[in-house]
């Protein structure tokens, strides 16, 4: 997929050239999950695969948006009818950016879209995102709104979270808005402040292999809504604004004042994968980053047992990774499903993949996709 082939689809459908072309990656989180709507810290890193969008400016109200990749025509609406929680299916991401950008006062009065991506659906890498951030890049462009891409990125996040429904927290958006190739974003989702920390593994003989289980996993389904209260009913009750203020140190006192068993183990999962966040920083600062592997298994026991959001997929790549050699491994995103990723030596990358296609064919599980991922350029006009 490139942009000429994005932009001559462009030109098919509505007859003429677009405004431009633009570009959002989808990511892999490395660690830090469910940190990010409780004002903690994550460690993202933007994948090579994108959804690319040819866009021209419209100024009479009518936002018009097609999808090489889903059955079906171009999708017309109104821009002042736009209505959160309306469905819409995939036309509800680029929809809810428009309607976020005028609900924030923005002069957006249409446009016509044409998308295409290759970000997986459903694999915990992103697709959503991707689709927000490289349409409102394109409108902030297209109108001259002069957003910053930390604006761009929250923006994207109200979208997803007021118009489709899902609770997300803003590390998704800010990964494919703010990331930078050959690097891991570290970002404070508090107050947004982030660090681009060199994440060259092919320097150090080292491959970080995704493995997509196949298995799709549904964020609106409410189980992930249904760990976010979880998470707020604990910072309630510890007296915080956020389980972000929860120390490390004092834990287990703090936890020793919950009641609700469910919470107590969200909580301890938020405040340990913080830390964890904290020592993967200090390991790659440190350029001890095959020390990192041991600390991905300790996440996903975290996410397993104490968020409860693995599944029994998930959890075999784990186990036959390490049983076959890797540094490393933990489910990424939000879980039920989609992806998790493996550290490993680069000469032992094709063996643990080999282990792990091998220990799901024994299982009777549909066959895993697995590709390296690369550090990759954040969102851009092509």
């Amino acid at each position: 997929m490139t942009s000429i082939s994005v932009a001559a689809g462009f030109e098919e459908l509505y007859g003429t050239a677009p405004d431009g072309v633009w570009a959002a990656p989808g990511r892999v989180n490395l660690i830090g999950e469910y940190t990010d709507f409780n004002d903690g810290f994550v460690l993202p890193l933007a994948l090579p695969h994108t959804a690319v969008a040819a866009v021209s400016r419209r100024d009479d109200g009518i936002l018009r948006l097609h999808s090489a990749d889903i059955d079906g025509g171009v999708v017309q609406l109104d821009v002042e009818e736009l209505e959160p929680l309306s469905g819409g299916g995939w036309a509800a991401y680029p929809a809810g950016v428009v309607w976020a950008l005028r609900e924030a006062g923005h002069p957006v009065t249409g446009a016509d879209v044409h998308l295409a991506s290759t970000v997986p659906t459903g694999a915990g890498l992103s697709s959503s995102a991707a689709l927000e951030v490289v349409t409102a890049l394109a409108l902030n462009d297209l109108f001259g709104l002069g957003l910053s891409r930390p604006e761009l990125a929250r923006l994207a996040q109200r979208a997803e979270n007021a118009f489709v429904g899902v609770p997300c927290g803003v590390m998704d958006q800010m990964a494919s808005a703010c990331a930078e190739e050959g690097h891991a974003l570290h970002l404070d989702t508090r107050d947004l402040s982030y660090r681009q920390v060199p994440f060259d593994l092919a320097r150090e003989g080292l491959r970080l292999l995704v493995v997509d289980t196949r298995v799709k996993h549904a964020l609106g389904d409410g189980a992930y809504a249904e760990r976010r209260a979880g998470c707020e009913a604990g910072a309630r009750a510890l007296g915080v604004r956020a389980l972000r203020d929860v120390s490390t140190v004092h834990l287990p006192e703090s936890l020793a004042l919950l009641s609700d068993d469910t919470v107590l183990r969200y909580v301890r999962h938020v405040v340990t994968d913080n830390a964890r966040v904290e020592r993967v920083i200090a390991l790659l600062d440190a350029g001890d980053t095959r020390a990192v592997g041991p600390v991905l298994t300790e996440g996903h026991a975290s996410l397993r047992d104490d968020l409860r959001v693995s599944c029994p997929e998930l959890d075999l790549v784990v186990e036959s990774a390490n049983a076959a050699g890797a540094l490393g491994a933990r489910m990424t995103g939000g879980g039920f499903g989609g992806s998790a990723v493996v550290l490993v030596e680069t000469d032992r990358a094709e063996a643990v993949a080999a282990a792990v296609g091998k220990a799901f064919a024994e299982a009777g599980y549909t066959a895993p996709g697995i590709f390296p991922a690369v550090p990759a350029e954040g969102a851009r006009r092509l």
